[in-house]
């Protein structure tokens, strides 16, 4: 059974994928260059997603404005996990914040934000548990452009077969070419930072 708040990812022993999706203008060069360039914003928060149907939702499988190009980024999971480690929830859950004020103080100097939304199935249905995503902050995109990203993936040809199974109702051979997911492990420390509470 599936827990309400648990990371699920495409992960090996050094790297994990995360999605997101962006115009031609941003996604071509960061293929070529195998990193983010202008106009990529590095002044502005960059939202990372290890669920790819949540990702999916998001862009509404690459056909919404500006999302039409869907990247796999692999990033180091020491990276990955040094951003939980300073990660701080967008909304004061006194599961994990007893004091509100607390909450208050450390989310206006934060560096990472998390947000646990509910996660989706090929049809695009809420489901009973969340997925995650992760805000990095303009005080840690340049190091997450320069020193965290291991390989980015075009997975837009990928969306677009996708997309055009489950158009015609065909879930079933949507379903096979899905990422495989698997419950990510987590410290009982980290879970405690992002509110997945072991």
């Amino acid at each position: 059974m599936m827990k309400e708040f648990e990371i699920r990812a495409d992960y090996n022993r050094d790297n994990i994928v995360v999605y997101q999706s962006y115009n031609d203008q941003i996604a071509k060069p960061a293929m070529i260059n195998q990193k983010f360039s202008a106009p990529f914003s590095f002044s502005r928060m960059t939202w990372i997603k290890p669920s790819f149907l949540w990702m999916m939702e998001r862009s509404n499988y690459g056909q919404k404005s500006g999302q039409e190009c869907t990247l796999a980024i692999h990033i180091k999971r020491e990276a990955w996990e040094k951003a939980l480690s300073k990660a701080i929830l967008t909304s004061p859950e006194k599961r994990v914040y007893p004091n509100p004020g607390i909450w208050e103080k450390d989310f206006e100097s934060a560096e990472v934000y998390v947000q646990w939304d509910p996660e989706r199935n090929i049809k695009g249905n809420k489901l009973a548990y969340r997925s995650i995503q992760v805000g990095i902050s303009r005080y840690l995109i340049e190091e997450f452009n320069e020193e965290w990203i291991v390989k980015i993936e075009d997975y837009t040809p990928l969306v677009k077969k996708i997309l055009h199974f489950t158009k015609s109702g065909a879930y079933d051979k949507a379903k096979k070419l899905l990422p495989t997911e698997k419950i990510y492990p987590l410290s009982s420390k980290l879970a405690q930072t992002i509110g997945a509470i072991i």
